[in-house]
């Protein structure tokens, strides 16, 4: 019988897309394939569907992680203990960042009947975890996020199967000329899901006018709250298809293009797992070192010492948005030529 593996990682999209390689080791099993359901966020579930390897995704919106929670319910939890007990998972492999607890997780999954759990926790973990890994003992804290999940995996026995490079993957994209007509041409995605990760949209609209004075065409990129933004920031000289795209679609869009100019957000790992070069307007609320694009050439603007270093503030802490408001149009021209000589790291 072919074993079930749960593997969770409940915050959003760009998370989901780091814990891709985890995925794919978890379904390639110990000895022969399993079947992954993935556990997400209704945040993560459009990124989730992508992801190859998984079976099945099951969404749950986590009270102690979704940044607008909805109040503890104690139906809520026990129909998804009982979702899980149905599933029965033979092992299950909790994802988290170095900010959060597997623990509630694990109890819960303990409760569906789980026999084996792994993750990384700082708190003793008593019988809720069978393989625990330690931060900075047995799993270094500033690993990049993708290998931190491949740690976890690891210590239940699961590894990637020969021939996987472990970067980000997702299905194939549909071709989406009709949307964004030939290559070749750059994108811009202005917004963010969290703020203080933004750039500011005047500065994204002087990219736009400045990468089309260089020479290239621009697509603007967006969700469909973002309709506004993405009108302001093309303006006359880009492209705007803010609200244009699903989430697969938009993998189209950003896999045929020479590169994109992105913050720390979704879009940056779905770049990255499309395999195309990013210029990452990244705000040092979190590390870069953990959350940069991954295993995909990169320039990194924004000042990395400033003040919100590390604060993991959703809203920017400083006034003028230093981090990001130093970065100038012509960073971003310049970085594009870097990535476009194949300077980047």
């Amino acid at each position: 019988m072919t074993d079930r593996v749960l593997v969770a990682r409940l915050d959003s999209d760009g998370d989901v897309l780091l814990a891709g390689p985890a995925v794919r080791a978890a379904a390639a099993g110990r000895g022969e394939p399993a079947e992954v359901t993935l556990l997400c966020s209704p945040r993560g579930e459009q990124a989730a569907r992508l992801l190859p390897g998984v079976a099945e995704v099951l969404t749950w919106p986590c009270p102690w992680i979704d940044p607008e929670p909805e109040p503890v319910r104690p139906a809520d939890v026990a129909r998804l203990v009982d979702r899980v007990a149905r599933l029965r998972p033979a092992v299950a492999l909790v994802l988290t960042s170095f900010h959060q607890s597997p623990l509630p997780l694990a109890l819960l999954l303990r409760l569906a009947g789980v026999p084996e759990i792994a993750a990384v926790s700082t708190d003793y973990p008593g019988a809720l975890l069978d393989h625990r890994l330690r931060p900075d003992v047995d799993v270094d804290e500033d690993l990049p996020e993708p290998e931190r999940a491949l740690a976890v995996a690891a210590s239940a026995g699961f590894r990637l199967p020969p021939g996987d490079d472990g970067g980000l993957a997702v299905t194939p994209p549909p071709d989406v000329t009709d949307l964004v007509g030939r290559a070749p041409y750059l994108v811009l995605h202005p917004g963010a899901t969290v703020p203080a990760r933004a750039w500011q949209p005047e500065r994204c609209a002087e990219a736009v006018r400045a990468l089309t004075a260089a020479g290239h065409r621009v697509v603007v990129t967006g969700a469909p709250g973002e309709r506004e933004l993405t009108a302001r920031v093309a303006g006359r000289h880009g492209l705007d298809l803010g609200g244009a795209t699903t989430f697969a679609q938009l993998a189209g869009v950003l896999a045929g293009a020479d590169a994109v100019v992105v913050g720390n957000t979704g879009p940056a790992h779905l770049a990255a797992a499309v395999g195309t070069p990013v210029v990452s307007l990244f705000a040092p609320v979190v590390p870069a070192a953990r959350w940069a694009p991954y295993a995909v050439p990169h320039v990194l603007l924004g000042e990395q010492d400033a003040p919100c270093r590390g604060t993991r503030a959703r809203r920017c802490p400083v006034p003028g948005h230093p981090c990001l408001g130093s970065v100038t149009a012509g960073d971003v021209v310049a970085a594009v030529q870097r990535l476009a000589k194949g300077v980047a790291a």
